[in-house]
């Protein structure tokens, strides 16, 4: 199953970095367009829906590599079993958020394939499809909060390094 989940933040991970690849197509595409004297409808709108996908996607493989914003101030203070009981109820807390995101995300989804909600740009697009990649991602943010809840419960999560929240790359 761990490989599995792996697999899966992994693969949405890739499917970030084929967004972003994405994006700077359409950025060239209309830079190019522009020098070249043609127009090629909806690259703006196009790299709008790629950024956007390119970002929930990426937000599971970010959290387990832990490289979200945290705020330690308070955890870092305490030890024991204060310290596990405060990341067992972040963590809850984290994953019914997450649950509820998802949710929302994929009744967006549905909603606008049921109404054939379409872009406003002159491009039209069937708003449902860039969508899709915000229901993806935020769901499998929650099936890596979950884990993240489950490995804690455990006792299997990795804490994160001493000093790791001082980084300022």
């Amino acid at each position: 199953m761990r490989r599995l989940l792996d697999m899966l933040y992994d693969g949405a991970a890739v499917g970030a970095a084929l967004c972003m690849v994405g994006l700077l197509g359409m950025v060239l595409l209309s830079i190019v367009s522009r020098q070249l004297a043609f127009h090629v409808p909806g690259t703006d709108a196009y790299a709008g829906y790629l950024m956007a996908a390119a970002g929930f996607l990426a937000l599971a493989h970010t959290l387990k590599k832990g490289e979200h914003i945290r705020v330690t101030l308070l955890i870092n203070h305490l030890q024991g079993q204060a310290r596990r009981a405060l990341e067992i109820w972040a963590l809850a807390a984290a994953s019914a958020l997450a649950l509820l995101f998802a949710g929302y995300s994929a009744r967006l989804v549905w909603q606008s394939r049921l109404f054939n909600d379409i872009s406003t740009g002159n491009d039209a697009t069937p708003l449902w499809l860039p969508q899709l990649a915000m229901a993806a991602g935020t769901a499998i943010l929650a099936i890596a909060f979950i884990d993240e809840l489950v490995l804690e419960l455990h006792g299997r999560r990795t804490p994160g390094r001493a000093g790791e929240e001082l980084r300022s790359e």
